[in-house]
């Protein structure tokens, strides 16, 4: 789904590194162009006229690295998160949130107020493969730094790299009457006025598909359950352009809203491990569009495995390849971008064939997939510049929040900055949400 050949201009040295980040941000972004042409298409509409800039596409990949709150930079990871030394290689861990960290100070046998050099401490007894194992076991997330040849000779690496980089599939036909999408056409208004979007995403990747989709004009409305609050900076940067809202879907009331939601939503996009959402999404609609996206794909051994992008390069080879001494990482968090823009681009795909035959959609997408598209595209350098930092043209101010402005430049901006997390009503307009 990503174009061979990319007319960007000249690309500098934006997200300049060994694998070519470059040209896989900028064909997930040209593959998004392309879906929106056939959207139009499918809806008699002449197709735009789009320019790939590299500047504001780098933006946009490493747009937690150009965030500024109140004029100060945020840190995209908590203190136990990142490389560790073991006993015979290197671990990357993740512990972002707070029920991540306190599983793995559990797997690992520490105290809950355990600081980072006590976990360095703790992780050079070990190896790495053991504090991969003790990880899996406790639902906590750490990884055995890999070299990309024995990610690929491995089982999860073997199914990570199989099938379609964006991989959709037509559902059956419905017990319920076929209904076509019923998006409208709203003028000015993005060309996906009228569609409407449950966002059940965290993090990157399913939040840029999802602020995408708003930013082409649909109405997204996320919900998050009330027991697992956001980490706010994320949401600042990925926010844009949606609704908020908080639901608990276990409780009988939570799950009236849900339904009345659910069976007038056009697409569902969902974010978490293969299986986790099992129950929630029965009895769709025959139209709806369920764009999906994980960590390692939907099989292997590690399917329903937690992951996130740094955890996927460590895993998959490219931080071997982007280090020296030490693993290094890519300039951007690269596959969850490129994946949300995948993601999204296969949606409106999807979107726009349901618009032709009433058939709702599958369409699924995955980082360790993205990551193994990465390892094998032409493109290395053995010896990149460092990377360029985007100007100020790449950015936006709204008080004293700045962000970086999306990667499509016929957009100034998103429709609207980060609402308060979790401060909207769970409902579509003009609906109640006690129905």
């Amino acid at each position: 789904m990503i174009p061979t050949v990319i007319d960007y201009g000249d690309p500098g040295n934006y997200l300049a590194a060994r694998l070519p980040v470059l040209t896989l941000a900028a064909g997930s972004v040209a593959a998004l162009t392309g879906a929106v042409d056939r959207y139009d298409s499918a809806h008699g509409r002449d197709p735009r006229s789009w320019r790939l800039d590299p500047e504001r596409i780098a933006a946009s990949f490493a747009s937690d690295r150009l965030l500024r709150v109140s004029g100060a930079p945020v840190s995209g990871f908590a203190e136990l998160s990142g490389f560790f030394a073991a006993s015979d290689g290197w671990v990357r861990t993740h512990a972002n949130y707070p029920h991540h960290r306190t599983r793995l100070l559990a797997a690992l046998d520490l105290s809950d107020d355990a600081g980072r050099d006590a976990m360095a401490a703790r992780i050079g007894r070990l190896t790495a493969a053991d504090v991969e194992d003790r990880a899996a076991a406790a639902q906590a997330i750490a990884v055995r730094v890999r070299t990309a040849a024995e990610w690929a000779a491995s089982a999860q690496g073997v199914a990570a790299g199989s099938g379609d980089l964006v991989s959709t599939v037509v559902h059956a036909e419905s017990s319920r009457p076929r209904t076509r999408h019923r998006s409208h056409r709203v003028p000015g208004s993005g060309p996906l006025a009228g569609v409407k979007v449950l966002d059940l995403t965290r993090v990157i990747a399913g939040p840029v598909a999802t602020r995408t989709l708003a930013l082409l004009g649909a109405d997204v409305l996320r919900i998050d359950p009330p027991s697992i609050p956001e980490i706010v900076v994320l949401h600042l940067d990925t926010g844009q352009g949606k609704r908020t809202a908080l639901l608990d879907v276990r409780s009988a009331d939570g799950r009236l809203v849900w339904g009345s939601l659910f069976a007038e939503a056009d697409v569902v996009v969902t974010g978490y491990r293969p299986g986790a959402l099992d129950g929630l999404l029965d009895d769709a609609p025959g139209h709806l569009v369920r764009g999906r996206v994980c960590a390692w794909g939907g099989s292997g051994p590690w399917a329903r495995r937690r992951g996130f992008d740094s955890v996927v390069q460590a895993a998959s080879g490219i931080a071997t390849i982007e280090g020296g001494d030490t693993p290094g990482a890519l300039p951007a968090q690269a596959l969850d971008h490129a994946t949300g823009y995948l993601l999204a681009a296969g949606i409106v795909d999807a979107v726009a064939a349901g618009h032709v035959d009433g058939r709702g959609r599958s369409v699924d997408v995955s980082l360790a997939r993205t990551g193994a598209w990465l390892l094998t595209a032409d493109g290395r350098s053995e010896d990149p510049p460092p990377p360029a930092m985007p100007g100020p043209r790449c950015l936006t101010a709204h008080g004293d929040l700045v962000t970086a402005r999306p990667a499509l430049a016929e957009f100034d901006d998103y429709p609207f900055p980060a609402r308060p997390w979790g401060g909207d009503a769970p409902s579509w307009p003009g609906l109640s949400p006690s129905l």
